[in-house]
């Protein structure tokens, strides 16, 4: 692969993943879900995966 192939390659599989993280969240929230989030691997909260979406802690 060129290297304009690899730069290309990662931007379609960051945004695949955008997309599918995006539908799990939108998902989750119309069943009433939390999302479970950790910024340091050992304390976790469980976040409404609506007020995820909407950005509001």
């Amino acid at each position: 692969m060129s290297n304009k192939e690899v730069i290309e390659f990662s931007e379609k599989l960051k945004r695949g993943l955008e997309i599918a993280e995006r539908k799990m969240l939108e998902e989750k929230a119309m069943r009433g879900e939390d999302v479970i989030v950790s910024s340091d691997g050992k304390t976790f909260q469980h976040i409404p995966a609506k007020q995820f979406i909407t950005g509001v802690r």
